[in-house]
């Protein structure tokens, strides 16, 4: 009878020992980090605009030149009118920018305006970085975007 204790409890002890190895590799496991943000529309870093920017033919291609579409609002919801747009960005995981030179190039009327000259080459997490100066004042605005 007593070896039968022996063995239960030698297997009760190595039990606690197997689920004190589990726990401590997932408690050491590095935490995934939440993907970056993909919304389209958001406040610029300031607060001044709110921004949306969208595909001009609703699909991302990858590879292609394609126009995109940049909306300016103010915070108070007028659409943004005679704004001075720069386009920069690339990729933040290979540090490397964009393969070509965006542009705002034409107004369209109620704030919205057509970016020329996106050109994503690669999958993965792109950014844009839009500097937008209108009669409100200056501010920025980053899109993130994962092909």
């Amino acid at each position: 009878m007593v070896s039968i204790w022996r063995y239960i409890l030698a297997g009760l002890g190595l039990a606690v020992l197997l689920v004190g190895i589990v726990a401590a590799v997932y408690l050491t496991l590095p935490q995934s980090a939440p993907g970056p943000d993909l919304s389209r529309s958001k406040k610029t870093a300031n607060g001044l605009f709110v921004a949306s920017f969208e595909p001009e033919r609703g699909v991302v291609r990858q590879g292609e030149l394609q126009s995109w579409l940049l909306t300016l609002k103010t915070a108070a919801g007028a659409p943004v009118e005679g704004a001075a747009i720069t386009v920069s960005g690339g990729m933040p995981r290979h540090d490397h920018g964009l393969p070509t030179s965006p542009q705002a190039t034409d107004y369209l009327g109620q704030g919205r305006y057509r970016i020329d000259g996106v050109k994503f080459t690669m999958s993965g997490w792109w950014q844009l970085h839009f500097g937008i100066s209108a009669a409100a004042g200056s501010d920025s605005v980053v899109f993130n975007i994962v092909l």
